[in-house]
Order: C-alpha cells, then sequence, then structure tokens
C-alpha cells in the first residue's frame, strides 16, 4: 500500500472513530432506549447535540494512550500484557478521567487499575479467575481496540495479537474476542472488496466455538435473509442477544450484535454506518465509534461527509495525566501514528509524516484538514481547505474575506489551552497545559489574493486567559499575490496561560470599496525555548484540577495566590511540554507537614520521572522513578517545616543538579530520561505550599 494512501486512511480511521463517539454520547446514558430515541429523532441523519467543544470519552482516552505501550515499553522486543499495563499506570491519574470510574466490582476498568495498584499485574488484572466472567465480558476492551488496527493495515492477524494482548490488562473471554474482532476488521478495511469480507476477516481471528463468534455469525446470517430493514434485525437482536440476557453495566454481546447490524446494513456507506449504530441505542458512542474507525478506513477520506467533519474540525480532548498531550491535533497525531507504524516495518519515512515532537507543525496536506482554526467572526470570514498548493505542501487553509470594511475586523486563530467555560459538559475531567507559551516562535506563511478593496493588515495575537486580552503585536502588511512570512516571539504572559494565538484581520476598506479576497494559511509553526511563570494567584480550579497542572492523588488548592498540596501518602503534579527536554525549574517551596517536599522534572508519565528536594529528615536527594523509587544521590541539609525556599532544578544533557535559595547543593548524571514534563511532588503524607514558578527551556 502507498505510504499517502495509508496516511490518508489512517486519518479517515481516526476522524471516523471520533466522529461516532461524538454522535453517540450525548444517547449513551440508559434513559436513552432504543423506543425513546426513535420516538425523539426518528431517523438521525446528523449530529443531535451541538458541542461547545467535544470533551473527554473514554472511547477516545483509551486508543490514544494506552498504544503508548508500545512506544514506551514494546518498540524492540516482544509486546506483553504487563507492558499494557505499565501505561494505564503511567498516564491514567488515580481516580480522576480516562476510564470509567465507576466502581471496583462494577466497572472493568476501575477494577483492573486497582488490582494493578494492588500488585495484580496484567493479564490476571484483568482475568475472569479474578474479577469474574461479568465483568470480564464488558465493553471495555472492544472500544480501546482502534489505533491497533490502524496500525497493523491489511495484517488482521497482528492487529488483533495486539489489540487482545492489551484488552487482557482489563478484560479476558468474550472481553478479549471483540478487541480481536474490532482490530482486525479496522486492518482488513484498509484493502477489503465489501463489509462482508472485513467481517469475514474479524471471525477469523476469534474462536468459532465462542459466544461474540456467534452472536455476529447470528446477526450475519439475519442480514443475508432480509438486508433492507436494520430495525427488523434490530428486534431479533433485542429477542435473542439483548441486555436482559448479559450481566453487567455494558456487556460486550449485545453491542457487538449492533456493530454487526451497522456494518451490514450501512453496506460500506459512513454516515449510514454510524447513524444505525446510534439508532440501535445501548452503547451508542462506544459502538458508533468502533463502526466509525472501520466504515472510515474502509471509505477513505472522501466518503465522510462535511457535515460530520467540521464540528470535529481536526481537534480531539483527552484527559491523561499530560496536559500538553490532551489537546490533539488530529493530522499530527494521525502522522505520529504513521510514522510508528511505517518504522515498525521498516518501511523509509516520508518527510511529511516525520515529526518534531514538542513543536506544533501544522501543514494542511491531509484533504480537508483544518488543524482546529477557528474564527471569531464567521460572518465576514470563511474558513474551509482548500487542495491549492500551499507555501510547500499540497493544501492550505483558504480564509475568505467576505466584504470587509474599516469597521470589521476578525481574528483567525489556534486555541494551544482551554478552560471550562470552552466546554459544554466535563465527563472525563481533561486537564490542560498550552501548547504555546511565552518565549517560543510562531510563524506562518500567508498568501494573499485581493479581489476588490483597499489595504489588508494582520496584527499578531495571543490571548491571556485570565484577564481576557488580546496580546497583539506589530501590524503587518500584507502583500498581495506573494507568500507572506509572518513571525513573532510569544509576548509575556506575567504568569498567566495563553488560550489563543493567530492573527487579527483588519483593512481600511470603505463602504464603498470593501474588501473582498482570500488569504492561504500554511505551514504554522510553533517551535523554540519557552521562559514562563506560573502565578498561582492567576490560576483557577477546574476540572479537579488547578490550572494548568493535573493531579495524580492528594488533595491540590489555591490558597492565599498558592497552591497547597496536602495528602495522606505520595501525590504529584505535573506540568510543562511533555516533550520538554533541557530546563530550568525554580519554585518556592515551604515544607508544612511531612519529609518529602520535591521537584519533578523529565516526566514521561506518574511513574517515570525524576525528583529532587527534600527527602526525610536533614537530608536533600535526587531520585528516579521508574515504576519503583531509586535514591540517585544525597547529601545533608538541615531544612524545617514553616520556612519558604527557593528550590531550583535543572536537568541539562545526563545532568541534573539542585540548588537551593541560589546555593549549589548536589548534582548527579543519569541517561534515563531525556525528556518529560515537570511539576511538584511528596513521596509519603505530607503538606506544603509552591509559590510563583519560573521555567526556562534551554534546548
Amino acid at each position: 500500500m502507498l505510504t499517502e494512501d495509508y496516511v490518508q486512511k489512517v486519518y479517515a480511521g481516526f476522524l471516523g472513530m471520533n466522529i461516532g463517539i461524538r454522535l453517540g454520547a450525548p444517547l449513551e446514558p440508559p434513559e436513552w432506549t432504543y423506543e425513546k430515541i426513535q420516538e425523539v429523532f426518528g431517523s438521525i441523519a446528523s449530529y443531535v447535540k451541538d458541542y461547545k467543544n467535544f470533551s473527554a470519552d473514554d472511547d477516545v482516552n483509551g486508543p490514544v494512550f494506552f498504544i503508548r505501550a508500545l512506544i514506551d515499553e514494546g518498540r524492540n522486543k516482544e509486546f506483553t500484557a504487563e507492558d499494557a499495563g505499565k501505561a494505564w499506570l503511567n498516564y491514567i491519574r488515580e481516580g480522576i478521567g480516562m476510564i470509567w470510574w465507576g466502581g471496583e466490582g462494577i466497572s472493568t476498568e476501575h477494577t483492573a487499575y486497582k488490582n494493578m495498584t494492588n500488585g495484580i499485574l496484567p493479564p490476571a488484572s484483568g482475568s475472569a479467575d479474578v474479577n469474574g466472567m461479568a465483568l470480564a465480558e464488558q465493553i471495555g476492551g472492544q472500544i480501546f481496540a482502534d489505533c491497533w488496527g490502524l496500525l497493523f493495515p491489511d495484517d488482521p492477524a497482528a492487529a488483533a495479537r495486539y489489540a487482545g494482548i492489551a484488552a487482557s490488562v482489563s478484560h479476558d473471554h468474550n472481553g478479549i474476542y471483540g478487541a480481536r474482532f474490532i482490530a482486525a476488521c479496522i486492518s482488513s478495511a484498509f484493502s477489503a472488496e465489501s463489509m462482508e469480507e472485513v467481517i469475514s476477516d474479524g471471525l477469523y481471528v476469534i474462536p468459532a466455538d465462542s459466544l461474540y463468534y456467534k452472536a455476529v455469525l447470528s446477526v450475519k446470517e439475519y442480514y443475508e435473509k432480509n438486508s433492507e430493514d436494520f430495525r427488523a434485525c434490530h428486534r431479533y437482536v433485542m429477542e435473542n442477544w439483548g441486555y436482559d440476557r448479559y450481566p453487567g453495566v455494558c456487556h460486550i454481546i449485545p453491542n457487538a450484535c449492533v456493530c454487526m447490524i451497522a456494518l451490514l446494513y450501512g453496506k460500506g456507506d459512513f454516515s449510514k454506518t454510524v447513524e444505525i449504530a446510534v439508532m440501535c441505542g445501548w452503547d451508542t458512542d462506544c459502538n458508533a465509534g468502533s463502526t466509525g474507525t472501520i466504515a472510515g478506513v474502509f471509505q477513505g477520506i472522501a466518503g465522510i461527509p462535511e457535515k460530520y467533519r467540521k464540528p470535529v474540525n481536526d481537534t480531539v480532548i483527552t484527559s491523561s495525566v499530560s496536559g500538553y498531550l490532551n489537546n490533539i491535533d488530529i493530522p499530527t497525531f494521525v502522522k505520529e501514528l504513521a510514522e510508528l507504524s511505517l518504522t515498525r516495518r521498516d518501511i523509509k519515512l516520508p518527510r511529511e509524516i516525520i515529526s518534531a515532537k514538542g513543536e506544533l507543525f501544522f501543514d494542511f496536506n491531509l484533504p480537508g484538514s483544518t488543524h482546529g482554526f477557528r474564527t471569531d467572526n464567521s460572518f465576514r470570514l470563511l474558513l474551509k481547505h482548500t487542495d491549492e498548493k500551499g507555501w510547500n505542501s499540497p493544501g492550505a487553509l483558504e480564509i475568505v474575506l467576505d466584504r470587509m470594511t474599516v469597521s470589521d475586523s476578525g481574528k483567525v486563530y489556534y486555541k494551544p489551552f482551554y478552560r471550562r467555560a470552552d466546554f459544554s459538559d466535563e465527563k472525563y475531567k481533561p486537564v490542560f497545559f498550552p501548547t504555546i507559551s511565552s518565549g517560543q516562535t510562531v510563524s506562518c506563511k500567508l498568501y494573499f489574493d485581493q479581489w476588490s478593496g483597499e489595504q489588508v493588515y494582520v496584527i499578531p495575537y495571543v490571548r491571556n486567559t485570565y484577564t481576557g486580552e488580546d496580546l497583539q503585536l506589530q501590524q503587518m502588511d500584507l502583500v498581495g499575490k506573494i507568500w507572506n512570512t509572518i513571525e513573532f516571539t510569544v509576548p509575556d504572559s506575567e504568569g498567566a496561560c495563553l488560550d489563543e494565538a493567530g492573527f487579527l484581520i483588519v483593512t481600511e476598506s470603505p463602504l464603498s470599496n470593501r474588501a473582498f479576497g482570500r488569504i492561504l494559511l500554511d505551514e504554522f509553526h510553533v517551535f523554540g525555548n519557552a521562559s514562563y511563570c506560573i502565578d498561582f494567584a492567576k490560576q483557577v480550579t477546574e476540572f479537579q484540577s488547578v490550572t494548568p497542572f493535573s493531579h495524580h492523588k492528594g488533595s491540590w488548592r489555591l490558597s492565599r495566590g498558592r497552591l497547597l498540596a496536602e495528602s495522606l501518602e505520595g501525590c504529584a503534579s505535573f506540568a510543562g511540554n511533555y516533550y520538554g527536554k533541557d530546563l530550568l525549574l525554580k519554585a518556592a517551596i515551604t515544607p508544612l507537614s511531612g519529609e518529602s517536599h520535591c521537584l519533578i522534572a523529565r516526566a514521561e508519565g506518574i511513574m517515570r520521572h525524576y525528583l529532587a528536594g527534600f527527602d526525610g529528615k536533614g537530608r536533600v536527594s535526587i531520585l528516579l522513578n521508574d515504576f519503583g523509587v531509586e535514591r540517585l544521590a544525597s547529601v545533608p541539609f538541615d531544612w524545617e517545616h514553616g520556612r519558604e525556599y527557593l528550590l531550583g532544578l535543572a536537568c541539562r544533557g545526563n545532568t541534573i543538579s539542585l540548588t537551593i535559595d541560589g546555593t549549589f547543593i548536589l548534582e548527579h548524571q543519569n541517561d534515563r530520561y531525556a525528556y518529560g514534563m515537570y511539576g511538584l511532588g511528596m513521596l509519603d503524607k505530607g503538606s506544603f505550599t509552591a509559590g510563583i514558578m519560573k521555567i526556562t527551556e534551554v534546548n
């Protein structure tokens, strides 16, 4: 398969998954029965709810982050269930976000997570022997399988194998068969000629004597007798495979049957497939998401209508421990997924999919891509993708100026950070760290094609989310018929976060000669070292976290302009660019109780990072956490409770050093982690406050 075709099909599949989830999510609650959906909506043919932005969903979280086990653990060795389990422990904050925390013995994922924290390692953590058959056969393994299918195109056996291993962290028996089936179907869809072929390939990788196999086959056989009326088939499923026959909150078998109805009666059409999946009820977002991935790959990007693509706007929100990773640009994620897949298959990477980790680079070269750009004046500024050649790629974002005058203006911007007010709901508690920070460089190319009117200008800006103020930079003329380079340094946000970055469009055109034309945007690039501070007096508590941090265990709250941490056990809080390398981190720390108060650096997750700071009475240390804490270096230091200390942690290359109140204390060389987030943490019970934090990247 050509690399270009593969990347575009991955794009279509991942978009299809997210469209299906967004379509089905409003109708997932049990109040929305099949009958009630039909009564209220009749035949669904578009989104049933408009979201400001669609907040995180476990159906997205799992596929996006559980494949990171392959990045973190399984690149150069055989992939294991224990590898997959480490991804859970490394990216999931206990009790908040990512998965459904419905209670042990009720939520399969909650139960499996607690098993692992109690030392029951995968695959035992998800086994029926440990958790019982009912929990083992809920739907979770199936809904987390999508990216395994996308990683292994035209190789259903490999996709099924990896998906099954990953699913064994939390599921067993039919719960694993569902993961294998869906992943194999996605893999098959890359080149299959019919949906029947896709389903046959899916059935081939699961036991023929399993209940899952029998359920899927029975729906297929019903379809062969009545291939036009999906509602008649649904009645058959209700009578023979319904929820009333299976224990638990969301058993996999009834929902597998719904997926089959959608795939068969959708006949390969993307819209019909996800719409039928939702109209059938039960776990609507899961089923529409799984079938949306399959139908998206099968049809390709051209088969997904704009009415479903536009609201997604190439943006996915997740709720891992990394606020930086949670703001997902879909084309970037798709290229990273393709890079991982091609690398594992020893296929030479084309230049256009090699990503610069820790930077933003939006080239609009995937069909229809928008990279999340938006405008505050959709009446005068019309945004859409164009397939015309951009600056250096086959595509650009087209901004049509519709008869603007001197009294009109409009912003075109990307959102590097979100607030609670940006969402209609908060479900899985997403947290964010800005993907653009003070000190970085923003660059883009603009081509101006003016049809009428007078001079048009752009004013680069970023928005301070604390004050709501647009920090505008120097106005720039747009020269017509050439590619203009716009470049600026992100100004100091003075301790607040930045939640918009782009440019204001203004004109001198009077009413008698309005500005009419278009601007092409290409190669929006954010790069370079950031230098900023975090002023807790300018932060807020949203999504159960203090911005811009994500908390794992403990109580974290704002108190008199400082961050107050209290915990009865070890806890940690994380911020920063996930791919940040060398940096200087300074924070004013006041220990209040307990013997462990540390700065964190190069955190690749909850279970992987360095710590440095107060480590027992009369001692400071540099420590390594790699699924267990190791003390790397220690020296005596007579610190005390109630006194403020300025802790400084520097990471340069493989050297980690600690200063206190400006005085060098100790350093150590270790090459375990080359990049990661930063943060604050305690290894045991205690409390402390933190004042303004200063971060300077020196990569």
